[in-house]
């Protein structure tokens, strides 16, 4: 898998590719990320990359020629290399949201071209031109697409075989199965008063896959309802789930 990022602060990817898990994904080149300095494809002296908005207005925008060399320059070493073109993604708040349904479509693919944009935003004559998707963390406003990038990232990488010691860690994730993750325990068994649910010392594989479903739909109703709708429609609740969950219904309104 190959993503290639076009952005003018490649120095903020360099500490992330090289601690944690998913380092071995990075050095390996199972996941080969490749940064690009946006300003080595721009013009003059200054190597200026934004101008001021036509019709006033605060901020900068990211001008369109330097982009293109850029986004070439992405292209054609990705044909050198043997590498599919992939598309063009940009991180925008106008963007669909990120899911972990998308994480795992976008681990299975050869990767992509990754577009951090700064200041007030990108020409939009570039964006027409193109992107191919764009792509928003959620309702909120970040200084750059550094972070989106980095995000989408190792969300993907985390997904890729053999990266994570335990295949299940992340079929277990939260929302891998549309739900919320169940609350998990480590030693000591007691802490004060508060002590590790019985259940899971019992042994018994069975119950404990069941308490653990049970907290998933408890903790998922109470905090994001819309998803046991999601999952509802989906099909992926049984008739032990909706008994347990017409329970809790019950319980809320006594």
């Amino acid at each position: 898998m190959r993503i290639d990022v076009i952005t003018l602060f490649p120095e903020l990817f360099g500490p992330f590719l090289t601690v944690g898990v998913t380092r071995r994904a990075f050095e390996s080149r199972q996941v080969d990320v490749q940064l690009w300095q946006l300003r080595d494809h721009a013009d003059g002296t200054y190597r200026r990359v934004d101008d001021r908005p036509f019709g006033g207005g605060p901020g900068m925008v990211m001008l369109v020629e330097p982009l293109e060399r850029a986004l070439a320059a992405v292209r054609a070493s990705r044909v050198e290399s043997g590498a599919p073109a992939g598309p063009l993604i940009y991180f925008s708040p106008a963007g669909a949201p990120l899911t972990q349904e998308r994480v795992r479509s976008f681990a299975q693919s050869p990767g992509a071209v990754l577009l951090c944009g700064r200041y007030e935003g990108v020409d939009q004559r570039f964006l027409d031109r193109h992107v191919d998707e764009e792509i928003s963390l959620g309702d909120f406003v970040l200084s750059g697409g550094e972070l989106p990038a980095l995000t989408l990232i190792d969300a993907a990488t985390r997904l890729q075989p053999g990266v994570l010691n335990d295949h299940a860690s992340h079929e277990q994730d939260s929302f891998s199965d549309g739900l919320l993750d169940c609350p998990h325990y480590s030693r000591p068994e007691a802490l004060g008063d508060d002590a590790v649910p019985q259940v899971l010392l019992s042994g018994h594989h069975a119950h404990i896959a069941r308490w653990r479903r049970e907290q998933q739909l408890a903790l998922t109703s109470l905090r994001r309802p819309e998803l046991i709708a999601a999952a509802r429609a989906a099909g992926r609740l049984n008739a032990r789930d909706e008994a347990f969950l017409l329970g809790l219904a019950s319980e809320s309104k006594l």
